[in-house]
């Protein structure tokens, strides 16, 4: 099942989308990278893009930026070509590695982009600090953590003052205070009017920071919506318990259960009828700290792309 709510954007008298897909297909070979690929995303959009390796998303962003041409179809950005968009500094990009010379210091860093772009040195001190990095301007770039490198990708990418921000990954190696005062940060640009896009592996960072989440697979678009629309379409609840030396085939032949998980001495168990599995547990096991919850992202994904072998 595929959820297209948010994707009918372009019509008579609408803001231009900010990004347009239509009909894009990226063939290498033999191999169909993307296979009809159609999305609009309105200006000021927070979305997230997931998928398995292979679904088509590093591909995706590379026709974005405009490193590889569609094989057919046709991508805009803000009604531009992407290469046009790009040189115009309509478009930055947060990657998830390379870019940065270990001798330098965080300041030197983001200045020599500043002259890239013309911009002045109070454009580079307000980079630093809307990046959270304006305490190590004088650190050396190797001296950095991996969550602090990743910031200063974020302060380049933000000279140019880019209408789009796309994100590759981008809290990796950050802690848990650094990611969310990164997306503080993101969030608080979008609302000014940036449109963000972004690939991650936490799901919870889609979930919790993106206003729509598209999952690919396959080079096509499976679903299409907010994080609890998405969440939806893995119907169902998780039973959790802990029964220490359960064995998979006795829960699965629980009555309802659809599918199961063991972690350590817990037990996950998925379904229509949350109650009836909860029944079974309690009257014919010795399951213990029984907890009911919604499906998440999480199960929506592996649900989604069930049929890829290497889900990311």
């Amino acid at each position: 099942m595929t959820l297209t709510a948010s994707t009918d954007l372009a019509v008579p008298g609408t803001q231009q989308p900010a990004v347009h897909l239509d009909g894009v297909v990226k063939r290498f070979g033999t191999v169909t990278a993307v296979n009809g690929l159609d999305l609009r995303i309105r200006p000021g959009e927070v979305v997230a893009l997931l998928g398995p390796n292979g679904a088509g998303k590093t591909t995706t962003v590379d026709m974005l930026l405009g490193l590889s041409q569609p094989t057919q179809g046709t991508v805009r950005v803000y009604g531009r070509a992407p290469q046009e968009a790009v040189a115009l500094g309509q478009v930055s990009a947060v990657m998830q590695s390379g870019g940065l010379l270990k001798d330098y210091t965080v300041e030197e860093t983001v200045r020599l982009t500043a002259v890239l772009f013309g911009k002045p040195r109070d454009a580079v001190r307000g980079a630093l600090r809307r990046a959270g990095i304006a305490d190590i301007a004088d650190r050396l770039v190797g001296k950095c953590s991996g969550g602090q490198q990743q910031r200063l990708r974020f302060a380049m990418a933000l000279l140019p003052d880019p209408e789009l921000l796309i994100l590759d990954e981008p809290t990796t190696g950050m802690d848990v205070g650094g990611r969310r005062e990164f997306w503080d940060a993101i969030r608080q640009d979008a609302r000014g009017g940036r449109t963000v896009i972004f690939a991650t592996h936490y799901l919870e960072e889609a979930d919790a920071y993106a206003d729509r989440v598209v999952l690919v697979r396959r080079g096509r678009i499976v679903a299409d919506g907010t994080a609890s629309e998405v969440k939806a379409l893995a119907a169902g609840r998780t039973v959790r318990a802990t029964l220490p030396g359960a064995r998979p085939a006795d829960l699965d032949a629980i009555p309802g259960v659809e599918s199961s998980e063991i972690r350590g001495d817990n037990v996950y168990l998925h379904g229509q009828d949350s109650d009836a599995i909860a029944r079974h547990l309690l009257t014919r096991t010795e399951a213990r700290d029984l907890e009911i919850t919604s499906r998440n992202l999480e199960d929506a994904f592996l649900t989604l792309t069930a049929d890829e072998e290497n889900p990311a």
